[in-house]
């Protein structure tokens, strides 16, 4: 892998490291689908992973250019109160920022990433420290196994968020004379920061040894591993997609039995597999309860024979499947942390009907 000298500015050195980076910690283990994000920059400019592209596929040229003095506006401005005018402010001061030609649409996260001093940022969302994030007790267990890190109480995701954090991590720097390397957002996920690919693979590595002694000191035994996908055909199939309805998802996949989280973990598990799974095979009696509690069609079915899931495509219901495994894994994790703790229902509902979720979903 290419070395930087310090204090350079090799942007082709440094594009491939960012990528090799992502494409390291974009495993199954780290992160699922589209979700998780990673960045490089300079002084004057930020390089940071496209929504929804899948963090494993990144190469050099997939990163989105942002001229960081453009980005830096954002922190001064006033947002709209209201949620709607405020993301789509923020959606045009960041395209604002983007230099021309770029491979796709920003992560909405870049700010944040802008915000940390480090040249390599790499977020993600796996299980083993989500089972923390996502536990009644996290907090606590973070603060006895990271005192280092910075931990973050849930914000929703996008401008709230970044300036959130960017007040939190200066009144670290305050206290510590130097930024957090890492940041824990509850319900969320996991910021690793750092001036080397060798300080953000130390940090990685140290961290997920920290938690699987954690796991198995108390007692808690990880379902790691995802089982494969199959397609369904035949009765199930066709009922699920009569029942949907024209225009609803139509491909359908199954897997082992396995109880799904019974509500809403983080806003990756939200936008790949919902908020919630349907209890009992998919009947119309099934669908028409579901959609009436929640105002949607349900993406995962649970019943004592197995678990299946829809999608538009077969890659979106095996993505589906696989989050809501996830999301089955992550509840048993938070049992070492006090027990599982779901989103409240109005974050729910902002990741839900977020514009730039329902983008980051098309994406797969």
């Amino acid at each position: 892998m290419p070395e930087l000298k310090p204090g350079a500015d090799d942007v082709e050195s440094m594009l491939e490291i960012i990528a090799a980076l992502s494409r390291e910690f974009g495993g199954e283990e780290y992160v699922l689908g589209g979700g998780g994000n990673s960045s490089a920059k300079t002084a004057q400019k930020l390089w940071v992973k496209p929504s929804g592209s899948a963090m494993r596929e990144l190469a050099p040229a997939s990163f989105v250019m942002m001229d960081r003095a453009r980005l830096g506006e954002l922190y001064a401005v006033a947002p709209p109160t209201e949620a709607d005018a405020r993301e789509a402010l923020v959606k045009t001061m960041m395209e604002r920022a983007t230099e021309p030609g770029a491979p796709g649409r920003a992560s909405v996260e870049a700010p944040l990433h802008d915000s940390l001093d480090a040249r390599f940022v790499v977020h993600t969302h796996p299980a083993l420290v989500n089972g923390m994030t996502c536990g009644r007790e996290g907090r606590a267990a973070c603060g006895r196994l990271f005192p280092e890190a910075l931990w973050i109480e849930y914000v929703d995701p996008g401008y709230t968020l970044c300036m959130h954090v960017r007040a939190q991590v200066a009144e670290y720097a305050a206290r510590h004379g130097r930024q957090p390397s890492l940041i824990f957002l509850k319900n969320h996920g996991v910021f690793v920061a750092g001036e080397s690919a060798e300080a953000v693979r130390a940090l990685y590595a140290e961290m997920m040894g920290r938690l699987r002694a954690e796991y198995a000191r108390a007692g808690v035994e990880d379902i790691a591993g995802s089982a494969p996908a199959a397609p369904v055909a035949g009765t199930l199939a066709e009922g699920v997609a009569g029942l949907l309805g024209e225009g609803e998802p139509v491909c359908c996949v199954t897997g082992e039995p396995f109880e799904p989280a019974a509500g809403a973990l983080t806003p990756d598990h939200i936008v790949y597999a919902g908020s919630f799974a349907c209890s009992g095979k998919p009947t119309a009696a099934a669908i028409e309860a579901y959609r009436a509690r929640h105002g949607r069609a349900p993406k995962v079915f649970a019943w004592d024979a197995g678990v299946c899931a829809v999608g538009a495509t077969h890659k979106k219901a095996a993505l589906a499947l696989t989050l809501a495994r996830d999301g089955a894994r992550v509840r048993r994790l938070a049992g070492a942390f006090g027990g599982v703790e779901y989103l409240d229902e109005a974050s729910r509902h902002f990741i839900e009907n977020w514009e730039v979720e329902v983008y980051r979903s098309r994406q797969v």
